[in-house]
């Protein structure tokens, strides 16, 4: 069972050789948010302003499927 859910933007792509190092940062939304407040991205930026992840991947399956601007789920399991 997840105990954190973060909502991530890709903010960069680096393609290397055989990987791609790939940066993400917590959603937010540069042209600002619905006075209601009813905008799913607001409701992470409000719990989790900031947030940083940076990763090197180089699962073939997997390179050219993350794009800048694309927004993905990190859901946090505790490893035993």
């Amino acid at each position: 069972m997840a105990i954190m859910r973060a909502k991530m933007k890709v903010l960069n792509v680096v393609e290397g050789t055989g990987c791609e190092t790939l940066a993400f940062g917590a959603v937010y939304k540069e042209d600002g948010y619905p006075s209601d407040g009813t905008d799913e991205d607001n409701t992470f930026a409000r719990w989790t302003p900031s947030a940083q992840l940076s990763m090197t991947i180089t699962n073939p399956e997997l390179l050219g499927k993350f794009n800048i601007g694309d927004k993905f789920y990190l859901d946090f399991t505790k490893a035993e």
